[in-house]
């Protein structure tokens, strides 16, 4: 329970830490990084000049001129973010900060609690719990998660807007926001020690934010560009080592896309090429073109992953093999000698990472994959260390041994691939290898149906059907923030 006031492209994190070499860059990936230094006159421009340009596009988006794919993929990547949202609320970290949460009297809804605050302290929480258990969805070509960040700010935006805001516009500023964010993860080529959360989602936030309040292009620009001075720095180290602060980047980055709505509403900013300091020089370099290319005719959001494993992203693929390799035959634990896993080095960071908490665990290879062979689901309960499986995935976890592909790595981001050989005492060796995860917009996408069956196992069939109802009425509802205030499931399910 809250204590209220009372009313009154390719990840680079394999190479070394100091200077970087210029690489030969494929057409809509990004270009390799310095670490720092100067951002000339003309990358300036040239990226002013894309900003207006994702701008323009944005504000001329109309609910009825999305593709039919963008329109039904909107809804189900809602209905899977508000239910993990709600599982996340539920998690006994996320309590402990509701506890201690200061927060002010609000009517917008808390995710998976009876409570209610103001609509920015709404979002921020809303997207805490979202990342707690590493289920929200996210997109491989962006190499993050653009729902999280942008998703709970739009929300925001409609629940503080003076004038009512339709459903529908809800759900176009949600794609626009999702394309800018996206675009942004992947004309990013991000230095190896900063995190893919809390900084290019805020542009997609600003997006979002600025459109809900009606602002024209200009302004929508100026907001994009503004989130560039307020963005969080984000450690890689802190996410490995589980510091719990990992988990509030993304929210960061929605209330930055906030502020800088703020701003350029006011008239205070304009779009004089921030992000070309921000992301295109502290944080890696940013690619003008990929900004833009095939916009309006690639859509970004129907090219995501949904997740069925509450790890994070990168272990996926070798979950999926090892259930598959189970399925196929039948072994004990006592019989595995040694597990071989070899996949991209974008993966790099999580390899030799020791699982002490929760966090710490989904972004540990090792340990993600020793749970799953020692569970039948790689699902929050397994990545919860008060249970007896924690320890002894921890003891299992010794046996697994990372390896980096530089074939693999040619062929990202379209593949994530990656290898699993388990060799048992006998000397059998069982082995297979997956390009993308189960889930990935590339292999078996999830549908309403996988989406619906993963909710009901995390927050029941009650609340899972609320979430899912609510969803449906959306786009024709007239007033988005009556209907987002009554998001809040009532069913209160079992702590994860």
């Amino acid at each position: 329970m809250l204590r209220g006031r009372r009313a009154g492209r390719r990840d680079p994190t394999h190479r070394p830490h100091g200077p970087r070499a210029a690489t030969t860059r494929r057409k809509g990936q990004p270009t390799a990084a310095a670490a720092g230094g100067s951002v000339s006159t003309t990358d300036r421009t040239a990226l002013t000049g894309a900003v207006n340009q994702l701008a323009e596009f944005a504000a001329a988006l109309t609910f009825e001129s999305l593709p039919e794919s963008v329109r039904e993929r909107v809804l189900l990547l809602l209905t899977d973010l508000w239910g993990v949202t709600v599982a996340g609320a539920r998690t006994p970290e996320l309590t402990r900060l509701f506890a201690e949460w200061d927060a002010e009297p609000g009517r917008a809804p808390i995710l998976g609690t009876s409570d209610t605050t103001t609509a920015e302290e709404a979002a921020f929480l809303n997207a805490v719990s979202a990342c707690v258990l590493e289920l929200d969805e996210g997109n491989k070509h962006s190499q993050g998660h653009p729902a999280a960040h942008i998703v709970f700010a739009a929300m925001a935006a409609v629940q503080r807007s003076r004038q009512a805001v339709t459903g529908a516009e809800f759900l176009v500023a949600v794609v626009a926001g999702y394309e800018v964010a996206a675009r942004c993860g992947r004309a990013l080529d991000r230095h190896p020690l900063w995190h893919p959360h809390g900084h290019w989602g805020a542009v997609g936030a600003a997006c979002a934010a600025a459109l809900v309040a009606g602002q024209p292009a200009e302004r929508i620009a100026a907001a994009m560009d503004a989130s560039g001075g307020l963005m969080t720095v984000t450690p890689w180290s802190m996410a490995l080592e589980g510091n719990f602060t990992r988990n509030l980047w993304a929210a960061n980055a929605g209330t930055a896309g906030l502020h800088a709505a703020r701003l350029a509403g006011s008239g205070l900013v304009a779009n004089t090429g921030a992000l070309a300091s921000s992301l295109g020089t502290i944080i890696g370099t940013l690619d003008a073109a990929a900004l833009v290319d095939d916009l309006g005719e690639r859509w970004f959001i129907t090219e995501g992953y949904v997740k069925s494993h509450s790890s994070c992203a990168f272990t996926h693929g070798a979950i999926d093999i090892i259930q598959a390799l189970k399925a196929r035959r039948a072994f004990a634990l006592a019989d595995v000698a040694d597990v071989l896993v070899t996949t991209t080095a974008l993966a790099r960071p999580l390899f030799d990472g020791a699982a002490h908490n929760r966090l710490s665990a989904m972004f540990s290879f090792p340990f993600v994959v020793a749970a799953a062979l020692l569970n039948e689901r790689v699902d929050p309960q397994a990545m919860n260390p008060a249970l007896p499986a924690f320890a002894q995935a921890q003891a299992l976890s010794t046996r697994v041994r990372m390896a980096a592909s530089d074939d693999f790595d040619r062929l990202l981001p379209d593949a994530r691939w990656v290898r699993v050989d388990i060799t048992l005492t006998d000397g059998t060796v069982l082995t297979d290898a997956s390009p993308n995860a189960i889930g990935d917009a590339d292999n078996s996408p999830l549908g309403a149906q996988q989406i619906t069956a993963k909710l009901e196992v995390l927050i029941g069939r009650g609340d899972t059907a609320h979430v899912t109802d609510l969803v449906g009425t959306l786009a024709t509802s007239a007033d988005a923030a009556a209907t987002l205030t009554a998001l809040s499931p009532t069913i209160q399910g079992a702590a994860l």
